[in-house]
């Protein structure tokens, strides 16, 4: 199942665009969630970064297509874009937000269908495991690969990533629910260690990603256990 969001503020075109995207999925035997949005302000505003593919108009009139693939690109580094446009001018800037294509205006089935054969392409090459986060902003996906730790603090989750940041709301119980309990370990009140990023343990604590975290007392045991068994490719 691929969910697709149309971002179009042309009411003919967006509903070309969605028709195509019904007989490119009867052609492929492919199953479409279709979402549809009139502005570049409607799918950034509590962006839910939950989509695999966005067609993105870059004329429009709140929040144009360039400047929404900027906002989307903040929280969601994989999602596959295609411009929808009138001009070709437009194409060169689009590779400073990765965007995969661009198709001109009148939409003809062909083009169309030769981009969603590159966006699928793309979708299944990148396939990952991903938690989506709820930020200030609304929320973002995290490669969970790329996760070595995540701590609490006064009530904010931080992700510690390899590459970044990012600062989260929710519990750490909340966050021990979506990841492999074989390979993301509680090891105090305040932090879910990732196993495949722990360098060195001495005593009570634990370095991983290159940060010293502390392992509670009674927690200690357990997480050698478990730790060991990781790294004898148990988990």
């Amino acid at each position: 199942m691929f969910r697709i969001a149309i971002v179009e503020d042309n009411a003919h075109d967006a509903a070309r665009l969605k028709k195509y995207l019904m007989q490119y999925a009867k052609e492929k035997e492919q199953k479409f969630t279709i979402l549809e949005f009139s502005d570049g302000e409607d799918i950034t505003t509590d962006y839910t970064a939950d989509y695999d593919l966005i067609l993105l108009d870059i004329e429009m009139k709140f929040m144009n297509g360039m400047k929404a693939a900027e906002k989307i690109r903040k929280m969601d580094q994989d999602v596959v874009i295609i411009f929808i446009t009138n001009t070709p001018q437009y194409a060169i800037q689009g590779y400073k937000v990765n965007a995969l294509d661009y198709i001109l205006k009148p939409i003809s089935y062909f083009s169309f269908s030769e981009s969603m054969n590159k966006a699928l392409k793309r979708v299944k090459r990148t396939e990952k495991e991903y938690i989506v986060i709820s930020t200030k902003g609304g929320k973002m996906k995290v490669d969970v690969s790329q996760i070595c730790y995540v701590e609490v603090l006064d009530h904010t989750l931080i992700y510690h990533t390899t590459t970044g940041n990012f600062i989260g709301k929710g519990t750490l119980r909340d966050v021990e629910k979506q990841l492999n309990p074989k390979k993301f370990f509680i090891c105090s009140r305040c932090c879910l260690v990732n196993l495949d990023y722990v360098d060195n343990y001495q005593g009570n604590t634990v370095f991983a990603g290159g940060d010293a975290i502390q392992i509670s007392r009674n927690r200690r045991k357990m997480f050698l256990d478990a730790l060991n068994e990781h790294m004898n490719g148990d988990a």
